[in-house]
């Protein structure tokens, strides 16, 4: 055998690792402590994403989704098969099709995707795509070179999304929560991602969480940012997001260049600059919204979708240490941030909602 495959065993072993300490944490906050451990396998079957067979106590996953389809949703297709094996061996609901009447109440219960195909994803919209692109043509308005045009049409946007919100929470209507991972995963999270974290909770009608994952080819646990919502609104955070992120670092670039700075020792300085500095803003506007009776107290399904996915949630307060030029100069620049739909062709910006119509 040689190094390479020697390798990939390694990986998967610690792979299969990593599972067993999801399944452990899941059986104790999800179930209650009530299963038995399995056997952990990893097939080759393309046919299936997972499975849970009785006879051999194995609970199976797709070797090619676990390398395919995000740290995520391999924890998603593992709690699915878990709720397999709560339903069968728990609760004998064996005369049940797999994913009868029981197994749906189980899933339901504790916010697992019960669907029998398919990967848990957001994908569609909710139905909401005459509002949607009414958005997507506010936002491309708010590229005006006219800069009081612009923050006219962003604001007009912004109005637009916390009204629908209100709207659909105020009448009572169902809203299907999902989640979304947003970035790569990192060993370490930059400041100024926090800040786009908070802005993303705070404006963007989405629960954000900072969670673990593992990352199966480089054989390392990292954190990644998870943010729970609608569909509609997780592909708009999705586009807020990457525009941000984007654009803080197209403004150090600006900022370098202007001052002739040839290093990045100040650019995580500048960049949470930045956020704070949008943040700031945004804030100040949602202050007007009150004044005219626009008040978002949140989505309390959405906060119960959170809490049945995470029954353990802990607030760590971190801080971290700035240059305090480059952050103001951040910060000015955020201040002066108008949110507009990506350039078109601009793939790394363009989300499947807000691209070209």
């Amino acid at each position: 055998m040689n190094r390479t495959e020697d390798l990939t065993a390694a990986l998967e072993a610690l792979t299969l690792r990593e599972l067993s300490r999801a399944w452990v944490d899941y059986n104790r906050d999800l179930f209650a402590g009530c299963l038995r451990p399995p056997t952990l396998n990893l097939s080759d079957t393309r046919g299936r994403l997972g499975q849970w067979a009785r006879d051999t106590r194995t609970l199976e996953l797709s070797r090619e989704a676990v390398l395919t389809l995000g740290w995520g949703v391999v924890l998603e297709l593992l709690k699915h098969e878990m709720a397999h094996q709560y339903t069968d061996e728990v609760l004998g609901a064996r005369e049940e099709t797999a994913h009868g009447e029981t197994f749906q109440r189980v899933c339901e219960a504790r916010g697992i995707d019960g669907r029998a195909k398919g990967t848990p994803e957001a994908g569609a919209t909710d139905g909401s795509a005459a509002v949607l692109e009414r958005i997507r043509k506010l936002l491309a308005l708010a590229r005006s070179p006219n800069e009081h045009e612009a923050q006219s049409a962003m604001d007009a946007a912004r109005r637009l999304m916390l009204k629908h919100n209100l709207e659909q929470v105020s009448l009572g209507e169902r809203r299907d929560h999902h989640f979304r991972h947003l970035g790569a995963p990192s060993g370490r999270v930059e400041a100024h991602l926090k800040f786009l974290a908070v802005i993303l909770h705070r404006h963007f009608f989405v629960e954000t969480i900072w969670v673990p994952v593992w990352r199966p080819r480089e054989g390392l646990r990292g954190t990644v940012l998870e943010v729970c919502g609608t569909r509609d609104n997780l592909e708009l955070a999705a586009y807020v997001y990457s525009f941000l992120t984007h654009t803080a670092e197209a403004l150090w670039t600006v900022h370098k260049r202007a001052r002739g700075i040839a290093r990045d020792r100040d650019r995580r300085s500048f960049l949470s600059g930045v956020m704070q500095g949008f943040l700031e803003k945004l804030d100040g506007e949602r202050r007007g919204d009150h004044a005219r009776g626009l008040l978002w107290l949140g989505d309390p399904a959405l906060n119960l979708y959170l809490r049945q996915r995470y029954p353990r949630i802990r607030t760590v307060q971190t801080g971290s240490r700035v240059a305090p030029e480059a952050f103001g100069h951040g910060k000015e620049a955020g201040k002066n941030l108008v949110l507009h739909r990506a350039m078109e062709g601009s793939a790394q910006h363009r989300g499947n909602l807000l691209g070209p119509g």
